[in-house]
């Protein structure tokens, strides 16, 4: 053994030691092997970051996943946490971290990534998608290259390369122009050579750069974030954060029976992706869907600073700054506040010796979240702000790339068989169930498979059911009962007249039935559920719905055993008019005088100007008379004058002729006494119209 005066031993002091003494025989190597083991595991060991595990998972709706990391760390000890390169602009945006036993954090490192683009800017030459060898050659003018020809080996600096294109006698060539040693300028065709180099290290390692750089682009390889502490005590940390996950899928089985309570079973659906074990952990899974996004917090932004020229020439003018006149009290002592020892309930602020101020979480989510008081089977629920948690009662177990069927409902439901027409083109109705949630929890929207006395009935799908709330599932089409639909009406009838300013409203009514007959040909009563369309601008008249959607009336209606029942719907539109009393005819005017809606004084109005408005149109189809008899004389004048020029050039025709003259002077007489009666009936026309624009004018009613 050494001598309690040497200093503390090494590792090779101790192995030669125990080599002398091995020596010695086989049951002391034995001994002194086990001896050696204890010493060298007790000699310092290089440190390594220590792991946090996985102890809670919080499964969301939308995408993301809450996951809480527990460990207790060493003292001066730093935590890693390793994550995809793809999730870490979600966990620079979510990542807290919480501390205890005294100890201080001192900061977080992490993997940095240069934005692709940015690294490649650096290099003095770029290699674009599908360049040829000769483009990217061409970049590199003034570098020293070899080429390989089979056994002979060309070197030079190069003074540009290019594409030959195709011609009739010769393909597409690739040409590299070279300035050979002696002096002498070669183009040899890139095609034929079996090699490049480059004779310059540098430039070489640039390109194992260039395209180390671009497969590291394309890498999902993990980063890592490390949470150091400056501190000598040992303690305690939590790091929680959010990272994308596959949604968590409800599935649901009803049972349904004759005699007992309905139950409702729910299953949820996990699929652990995130290329970790989860141990034992506290699985919680969340119904709702907060607003979340990815912001580019991962990758280093640069930003493009203008270039500005200083003014050598030009004076300075002097700068007049504007005297103050208001102080905010609350923001000069808004610093001194911030760096206090407490920043709010939920967050600390620590302080070192730099004077950094790092943001510590406070109490974990979980912890935050409280106890559940109301359990279940396999899991406890609770509501979560706006949202609403089922708790795993029991820690889970799921291994990286597997799924997992975990039961988080079992308990009876308020459940009621009936059948619902929904008028969708089929004359059956379907089996449907109304549900209403009497769990004591949210309900996650999913599939439902339906066993109805023992047997497979069908399948439904259930939009999320918040507690207390009913809804409807249709998982079969009942093939015993059918329903046939006819339409009937009644003629319009006006309720109301008014008047004002020459227009004529009116508000009117139509009434429409639809009258559903049901046939139900099984030996059972059943219910039956009759959603019958909600239109705009009608409403009901003889019957009262049971429930109203926003798109549909729910009529009930109990249907007899072998039995045919009709069902009538009757619905009013009412609708208004309105009517230029001008342009409206006296027959027109008269079935609104008619009307019982209509008052007396507004009878008597209407009356007027229907009296009016005949003897307009009396005057007008008076006017219309005159004028054919007009065109008639005239017709017949040019008849006679034509006949008279004839008969002139006829000797013996001269009596006929002074016949036709009395004749033509007649007409004359006829047309002057009908111009003179179209003119009275012109101005009585203007002075009846009059008369009916001042009656129209003081019509109001």
């Amino acid at each position: 053994m050494p001598s309690s005066t040497d200093s503390a031993p090494n590792a090779s002091s101790l192995k030669r030691w125990a080599n002398k003494l091995i020596s010695q025989g086989g049951f002391l190597k034995h001994c002194l092997e086990s001896i050696l083991l204890c010493a060298a595991l007790a000699l310092p060991q290089p440190a390594f970051p220590a792991e946090l595990p996985v102890r809670t998972v919080i499964l969301y709706k939308h995408g993301v996943g809450f996951f809480e990391r527990e460990g207790s760390l060493g003292p001066g000890e730093s935590a890693r946490l390793e994550f995809n390169a793809s999730d870490m602009n979600d966990v620079l945006k979510s990542l807290t971290i919480q501390e205890r036993g005294g100890g201080k954090i001192s900061g977080l490192r992490y993997d940095s990534m240069d934005p692709l683009s940015h690294k490649l800017s650096e290099f003095p030459f770029q290699i674009g998608d599908k360049q040829p060898l000769s483009g990217t050659l061409d970049q590199l003018k003034g570098a020293r290259v070899e080429l390989k020809f089979g056994g002979e080996t060309v070197a030079g600096v190069i003074i540009n390369g290019r594409l030959q294109p195709a011609s009739d006698k010769a393909p597409e060539r690739e040409q590299l122009t070279l300035l050979l040693d002696n002096g002498e300028m070669r183009t040899v065709d890139l095609g034929a050579a079996t090699g490049v180099r480059f004779t310059d290290a540098d430039l070489q390692r640039e390109f194992k750069e260039y395209f180390e750089a671009l497969a590291a682009a394309r890498s999902k390889e993990k980063r890592s974030v490390y949470v150091d502490s400056t501190d000598a005590k040992q303690r305690d940390v939590t790091a929680s954060y959010m990272i994308p996950t596959p949604v968590w899928k409800a599935s649901y089985r009803l049972i349904l029976t004759a005699a007992g309570e309905p139950m409702l079973e729910g299953w949820a659906i996990i699929d652990n992706t995130t290329g970790e074990d989860w141990n034992k952990v506290q699985l919680s899974l969340v119904s709702g869907r907060p607003i979340s996004f990815i912001s580019q917090l991962y990758p280093p932004k640069y930003v493009q600073r203008p270039e500005v020229d200083l003014p050598d020439d030009q004076a300075a003018a002097p700068v007049l700054h504007a005297g103050g006149f208001e102080t905010d009290a609350k923001k000069s002592q808004a610093p001194a506040a911030r760096a206090g020892g407490r920043g709010g309930a939920g967050a600390a602020f620590l302080r070192d010796s730099n004077d950094l101020t790092v943001a510590i979480a406070g109490p974990s989510m979980m912890q935050q979240m409280g106890p559940s008081s109301i359990a279940a089977d396999a899991a406890t629920s609770g509501e979560l702000g706006e949202l609403f948690e089922y708790r795993m009662s029991q820690p889970v177990t799921i291994r990286k790339d597997e799924s997992a069927m975990l039961p988080f409902l079992q308990q009876a439901i308020d459940a009621r068989k009936l059948l619902i027409y929904s008028h969708t083109g089929s004359e059956h109705p379907t089996n449907a169930a109304e549900l209403t949630n009497s769990t004591g929890k949210t309900l996650d929207g999913g599939p439902i498979t339906v066993y109805d006395g023992g047997a497979y009935g069908g399948e439904a799908l259930m939009e999320t059911l918040k507690q207390g709330d009913k809804r409807l599932i249709s998982y079969a089409v009942d093939l015993g009962t059918r329903v046939t639909e006819t339409f009937g009406g009644k003629p319009a009838v006006i309720h109301t007249i008014h008047l004002s300013r020459g227009m004529l409203n009116t508000k009117g009514s139509v009434e429409e039935t639809r009258t559903y007959t049901v046939r139900n040909v099984d030996h059972k009563a059943k219910t039956l559920i009759i959603e019958h369309p909600l239109r705009p601008d009608y409403t009901l008249l003889n019957q009262k719905p049971a429930e109203k959607t926003g798109t549909a009336y729910r009529f009930e209606i109990t249907l007899a055993a072998d039995s045919t029942q009709t069902f009538p719907v009757s619905e009013e539109r009412i609708y208004s008019q309105s009517y230029s009393v001008s342009n409206m005819t006296p027959d027109t005017l008269l079935t609104y005088i008619e009307n019982v809606a209509l008052s007396d004084a507004g009878k008597r109005q209407l009356q007027a100007i229907a009296d009016k408005k005949t003897q307009i149109a009396e005057n007008d189809r008076a006017l219309q008379d005159a004028a054919a008899q007009v065109t008639s004389l005239t017709s017949d004048e040019d008849r006679i004058r034509r006949n008279i020029e004839s008969l002139n050039n006829v000797s013996g025709q001269q009596q006929q002729v002074q016949n036709y003259a009395r004749q033509l002077d007649m007409h004359e007489q006829q047309l002057a006494a009908l111009r003179d009666r179209q003119a009275e009936m012109q101005k009585k026309k203007t002075a009846l119209s009059a008369e009916l624009d001042k009656l129209i004018e003081g019509l109001v009613f």
